[in-house]
């Protein structure tokens, strides 16, 4: 009997006892709804916290294992979780962010029937009191497409990273150097599939204001580098002025979304 779970969730953390509560209490209203919530492997990698977000995860039994020591930030961090994984598929829902709700988990497992190599879905974007801003297809420029390719990435993050979930065994590491590796890692996982799932619920609620926000013009030059290995030079600077013109007119018909 293969006794591996089906899908490993991945939480980086550090000194985030502010958030991870909320992460960690959505994963258990959901592993409630599972039949067998062995399928499910639960890894949460820390990067050696000061405060009390190592008591905090301690208090919830469904953790597989929790890792603690200094790391090279949060690329660094998610390749451990890679490396670390057992799941069939992996997911990566960080300190803050949370399952959409307590059905997602039961319907995400009865997706994987599909045996597809990626599964995506929307995300609600929500403030710090947990108060909805709205849907990032609709709050943002990045319109989600329903057969989703990896040229759809031309204009940048074309799909969230924690609604986004890849069999593990096509996932590369992220470069640590780059602020922008999710949206690199994204697009190699979509190079390397065959069949591509889209979930029409959203996966996760996602807590705005996340690390490339906090730096955004180093995130911005990184996003380039991405877009330029993948697309080339030329192509590269004229989808940057489309994504700035892009910008311009959704914040002046929507207002500003980050």
């Amino acid at each position: 009997m293969n006794d591996l779970p089906v899908l490993t969730i991945i939480t980086i953390t550090y000194n985030a006892e502010r958030f991870l509560g909320r992460t960690l209490t959505s994963v258990q209203a959901a592993l409630d709804e599972v039949k067998d919530p062995r399928l499910v492997e639960y890894l949460v990698i820390d990067g050696k916290s000061g405060d009390n977000t190592l008591k905090i995860a301690s208090t919830f039994s469904f953790i597989s294992k929790i890792i603690s020591e200094p790391d090279s930030g949060l690329y660094d961090a998610m390749n451990k979780g890679l490396a670390l994984a057992r799941g069939k598929y992996v997911w990566f829902l960080n300190a803050g962010d949370e399952i959409f709700d307590p059905n997602t988990l039961k319907g995400l497992l009865e997706a994987f029937e599909n045996n597809a190599d990626v599964y995506y879905s929307d995300a609600m974007l929500v403030r710090e009191n947990g108060s909805e801003v709205g849907l990032r297809s609709q709050f943002t420029p990045h319109i989600l497409p329903l057969n989703l390719k990896w040229q759809d990435f031309a204009l940048g993050m074309k799909v969230c990273h924690q609604a986004f979930i890849v069999r593990k065994s096509i996932a590369p590491t992220y470069d640590i150097e780059n602020l922008s590796a999710d949206i690199d890692w994204e697009i190699e996982c979509l190079k390397k599939s065959t069949e591509i799932h889209f979930i029409k619920t959203p996966l996760c609620r996602y807590l705005v204001g996340g690390l490339s926000i906090k730096n955004h013009r180093r995130s911005l030059i990184d996003r380039f580098k991405v877009l330029h290995k993948h697309f080339g030079l030329i192509p590269s600077i004229f989808n940057h002025l489309r994504i700035f013109w892009r910008g311009a007119i959704f914040a002046r018909t929507h207002g500003k979304y980050w």
